[in-house]
């Protein structure tokens, strides 16, 4: 009599594991992600006539706390340059900077419902950030204002400086998914304006407004544990 009852229980009881396991195939992702990003800067907003454009690296580390929305720290050195001998102030300068910065990133996909359409679904990894950063300025090339020259004047000059920015960022993450549909790997295409609440980042301090530098970056991220359940299936 045990024996009759206990054969069909055991079975009940797999089909309901092997239920729910299906059931959350596409719910599980990765708390945790590293990763490192190339791209090309430029300054704007700056006291030089002319732009260059230049490279830079990061190394990131991020916490998703969803799929969806993401905190990110993230550790950055590059260059910046601008300026000509060929116009009338002949202002040239270089930037060997480094920033550090904290972002808030919230992707499409937390706000929306993507299950039901295929435009919403491409749509779910479009994402907006913004935060905090400290960029030190490192000036290793200033000419002086040749105008002012002419006159027995030279701008103020120091050259390394700290600076609080404000990045705001927009971008796309394509997600790519292991055999167990939880997104594994992670490509990160985004553009990102720096306004810097300073005038040091080309080492002029002049004009009316704060210097700021934009950015073009294509990263790879990697998911490095911590598994755990999103309300809604990632993977369509």
């Amino acid at each position: 009599m045990i024996k009759l009852i206990l054969k069909p229980s055991i079975i009940i009881l797999l089909c309901s594991v092997s239920f729910l396991a299906k059931a959350q195939i596409g719910f599980d992702y990765a708390q945790y992600d590293v990763g490192f990003a190339a791209g090309i800067n430029q300054a704007s907003s700056v006291d030089v006539q002319t732009l260059k454009t230049t490279p830079s690296i990061n190394l990131n580390f991020t916490y998703n706390q969803s799929p969806f929305l993401n905190y990110i720290v993230n550790l950055e050195v590059g260059r910046l340059k601008g300026g000509s001998p060929n116009t009338a102030t002949q202002r040239q300068f270089e930037n060997h900077f480094s920033a550090y910065s904290f972002k808030v990133q919230v992707q499409a996909g937390e706000l929306i419902d993507y299950s039901k359409s295929a435009i919403a679904n491409a749509f779910k990894n479009l994402y907006l950030s913004s935060g905090l950063g400290l960029i030190n300025n490192n000036i290793v090339y200033r000419t002086d204002d040749a105008l002012l020259l002419e006159h027995d004047q030279v701008l103020p000059f120091e050259p390394k400086t700290n600076e609080i920015f404000i990045p705001v960022r927009l971008g796309y993450e394509f997600k790519f998914f292991n055999s167990y549909n939880q997104p594994s790997v992670k490509i990160d295409l985004g553009y990102q304006y720096n306004f810097i609440m300073g005038d040091n980042l080309d080492g002029y301090v002049a004009g009316a407004h704060n210097d700021a530098y934009s950015q073009i970056t294509l990263g790879f991220k990697f998911a490095i544990g911590g598994v755990t359940s999103y309300r809604k299936q990632i993977h369509y």
